[in-house]
């Protein structure tokens, strides 16, 4: 069925709980592979820069495969797309316990189980900003607090896995857990929106349908029957209308931002628990540390997502989202002066409660930039923007690691990549700002230059501001003018 507007409820709540799997499915099993980080090195006898990189291919082919989702959801299904991405995320964990080399991690744990987090992970997110609107910002913070539950959850089972079965066996075990992907996929149910079809006028005086279907053609959804008709140009225009924020100078701006905020985000999701382990904290203090991490994420996500729903917060989401990123860069600077247990939780409180509330806020900051006619595609390819950084920025730390003998260079690094996210878009709103005061300011002295009044068939010009006398005379005259 064809709504005005997304429903903010109904089936959205079902949409919201596939989602939150999702995010449990996707994320917080790529933050528990941190754990494996100290098995692998051990295992293959490899350095900290070598291991990283199995973290960081995961990490990568999920954001650099976004947009293949995203096309996947927007011209096949939505469900179809999610539970194909189950099927392989879970193919390549259970291949991944046969491993018999780093490299076979490369493809089977990073670049097969990547791609399949990929075509689930941005489709389930925009399906959340199609059914809410007035309760978008706490609708995402429940589905994005999958992340932070699962990790709560899935850090300790994981460690005990380990334990019990070792790494082969706790991989298996995720292999088969990361199939409830596909139970998501089940529960989209795909809906149409009238803001969807609102280029298909435009795309109709095009000449591409005959005059005597362009009514019947009008009120159904552009696509599908153009494609059938006309399939190289619909195609090629469809694909164009899809990605045409990507001039917007707004979504510019933010583009740049995510590339250092997910730069300076992934590193410590990967040498956290190794660097506890550095400065004397055991196994399980360490798991728990990630723990901590993720269900302070959940707070995160939720809280912040329901107070930038209300109204005294809600036209200001914008900063909301940079204090967060900036606040998660100081607490990286902070990290490498604390060396025991103590210190270390409340690192993890903070850092994990910033880290939910931008997580949240990103895709409700997309949809604010662009609409969510094109939200789908936006998050493609903003998740797509996270791709380079994540798959760099591990094994940097990691070299830096091995280079320097410590971890606050990497720590360091981290921190002033995030904040000189959040002073670049600070500086963009401030910029832009003065700009429209400016233009205001231009528009009020335009207004103020003329005015034109008639007497009879001849015009009268004064260009200052007139008294109250001659705006009565000038009133008088025009009554006159009008008797006769």
């Amino acid at each position: 069925a064809r709504h005005s507007g997304p429903p903010d409820g109904g089936w959205g709540w079902m949409i919201v709980a596939g989602c939150f799997l999702v995010t449990i499915c996707t994320r917080a099993v790529t933050r528990c592979i941190s754990i494996f980080f100290v098995e692998f090195q051990a295992y293959f006898g490899q350095d900290y820069a070598r291991t990283a990189w199995i973290h960081s291919i995961v990490d990568c082919a999920t954001m650099l495969c976004a947009p293949l989702g995203s096309l996947i959801s927007n011209h096949v299904s939505c469900q179809v797309g999610i539970m194909l991405g189950g099927l392989l995320a879970s193919t390549g964990l259970i291949l991944s316990s046969f491993a018999t080399s780093l490299e076979h991690l490369y493809l089977s744990l990073g670049v097969l189980t990547g791609l399949g987090f990929a075509l689930c992970y941005s489709p389930a997110i925009a399906m959340v900003g199609k059914y809410f609107n007035k309760r978008k910002a706490l609708a995402y913070g429940i589905a994005m607090s999958g992340s932070g539950i699962g990790t709560f959850i899935l850090a300790p089972v994981v460690q005990l896995l380990i334990e019990q079965f070792s790494w082969r066996g706790a991989l298996l075990i995720l292999g088969g857990f990361v199939l409830n992907l596909c139970v998501c996929g089940a529960l989209m149910r795909p809906i149409s929106l009238k803001e969807d079809c609102k280029t298909a006028p435009e795309f109709l005086e095009q000449n591409y349908v005959p005059e005597t279907e362009k009514q019947d053609l009008k009120r159904m959804s552009i696509c599908p029957p153009l494609i059938k008709l006309w399939p190289h140009e619909c195609l090629c225009y469809c694909s164009w209308k899809e990605y045409d924020f990507l001039l917007m100078p707004g979504f510019m701006v933010l583009a740049v931002s995510i590339l250092f905020m997910a730069y300076g985000c992934s590193p410590l999701f990967v040498y956290l628990v190794p660097y506890a382990l550095s400065v004397g904290v055991s196994h399980h203090q360490a798991a728990f540390l990630m723990s901590i991490l993720g269900v302070i994420d959940i707070i995160g996500n939720i809280t912040f997502g329901w107070l930038t729903d209300r109204r005294c917060l809600k036209k200001h989401r914008y900063f909301c989202y940079l204090f967060a990123v900036g606040m998660d860069g100081l607490c990286c600077l902070f990290l490498p002066v604390l060396q025991s247990f103590p210190l270390l939780v409340p690192f993890s409180f903070t850092f994990g409660y910033f880290d939910g509330a931008y997580v949240t806020l990103i895709p409700v900051m997309t949809a604010d930039v662009v609409g969510t006619s094109l939200l789908s595609s936006a998050l493609g390819v903003v998740y797509f923007l996270h791709a380079i950084p994540y798959l760099v920025s591990p094994p940097v730390a990691g070299w830096l690691v091995d280079t320097t003998g410590s971890y606050t260079a990497s720590f360091l690094l981290c921190g002033f990549s995030m904040i000189f996210s959040s002073a670049l878009l600070c500086f963009a709103r401030l910029a832009k700002k003065i700009k429209r005061t400016h233009l205001q300011s231009l528009t009020g002295n335009m207004a103020l230059k003329q005015h034109i009044w008639t007497n009879g068939a001849t015009a009268y010009s004064v260009t200052a501001e007139l008294d109250q006398r001659d705006v009565e005379f000038l009133s008088a005259d025009t009554n006159c003018v009008s008797n006769r």
